[in-house]
């Protein structure tokens, strides 16, 4: 009896030894010591996952020195980086990696990401959402219609490919009233830590509207303000030539100048997304006034990987043959990664 109760303890007193190793643990500069899982470091902000307060986003300038028992790709530029076995504290504004063989202390201030490698390609970074929703419109007649959004985007070194689709097909009283589809693709070629040059092809399809086909190319410089795990955000200025055709058969095309936007910010330690993507363009000849292709919304994580959403989509075409003027109000579901 007595030594089953001894082989108890020590079992406990080894799990509990067991789960204090591998807890990875960041010093704070004003002294405060916060142990859970180090997810990501990008920018300003580290996210430490926690079971006592969720993710934890902390100013990295406030960080005094860290350890981790975990495999890390830590990257001391855009594309330059040290796949460390171990990191080790070091003196305040300092770490140490532990590579397997002899050690390398680094200043904090150097270090541009820290993320956990992957099997092929170590700095490669894959996320994106599918969302599926019911909308609620509010127009000359009142209306639902089924929508489906996908949105997708992966970086390695210095490239970044953006993608995304949308499908819209609204029903009143068993007649189609809206049928429509989109899809785009860009590739960002990063110069600096921020400033990007990208190229897009954008293509859209309505079997209703008098505008029934749009197709995009477009170039142009942008600048990427930030991306980490808090959120991002990014605009870019293009030079487009557009082509539009319309249900008479009749075309136009002309060169436009147009400025988009991505914008996403986590709140709540990630359980709230808040987001906005958008297109306002100008054309360059009398086509059209303006065009504009925007969304902005709210996602509630219900657990790591599914979510509610609501949001809120305009889409304009002013002065041109086919003017076009529409909002939508979706409520729905939706998956991430």
């Amino acid at each position: 009896m007595l030594r089953s109760t001894s082989l108890s303890l020590l079992g406990l007193s080894l799990a509990a030894l067991s789960s204090t190793a591998v807890a990875d643990t960041v010093w704070l500069t004003n002294g405060d010591r916060l142990t859970g899982t180090i997810r990501f470091f990008d920018g300003s902000k580290l996210l430490l996952e926690t079971d006592y307060g969720g993710s934890i986003p902390l100013s990295w300038s406030k960080v005094a020195t860290l350890e981790s028992d975990h495999e890390l790709l830590v990257k001391l530029g855009p594309v330059n980086g040290e796949r460390a076995k171990a990191l080790l504290a070091a003196e305040p504004g300092k770490v140490t990696l532990a590579n397997g063989d002899v050690p390398t202390t680094v200043e904090l201030t150097q270090i541009e990401q820290i993320m956990k490698p992957k099997p092929l390609v170590e700095d490669f970074t894959w996320k994106g959402n599918i969302d599926v929703g019911l909308d609620y419109k509010r127009g000359e007649r009142d209306s639902d219609d089924y929508d489906v959004d996908v949105k997708t985007q992966a970086r390695h070194g210095l490239w970044r490919h953006n993608a995304q689709a949308d499908y819209n097909r609204e029903l009143k009283d068993d007649v189609v009233s809206t049928d429509n589809w989109s899809a785009e693709y860009a590739l960002d070629r990063f110069l600096t830590e921020q400033w990007f040059w990208q190229g897009r092809f954008e293509y859209k399809r309505d079997r209703i509207e008098e505008v029934e086909r749009q197709r995009t190319l477009g170039t142009g410089p942008g600048y990427q303000f930030w991306d980490n795990e808090l959120g991002a955000f990014s605009i870019a200025t293009l030079a487009n030539r557009s082509d539009y055709r319309y249900s008479n058969g009749e075309q136009d095309r002309f060169y436009a100048m147009s400025v988009k936007w991505d914008y996403n910010r986590y709140l709540i330690g990630k359980t709230v997304e808040l987001f906005s993507v958008g297109e306002l363009g100008k054309p360059l000849e009398g086509v059209a006034d303006y065009t504009l292709d925007a969304e902005v919304g709210l996602r509630y994580k219900v657990t790591d990987w599914a979510s509610l959403n609501m949001k809120a989509e305009k889409d304009v075409v002013s002065g041109a043959e086919g003017d076009l003027d529409e909002t939508r109000y979706t409520l729905g579901f939706g998956v991430g990664w």
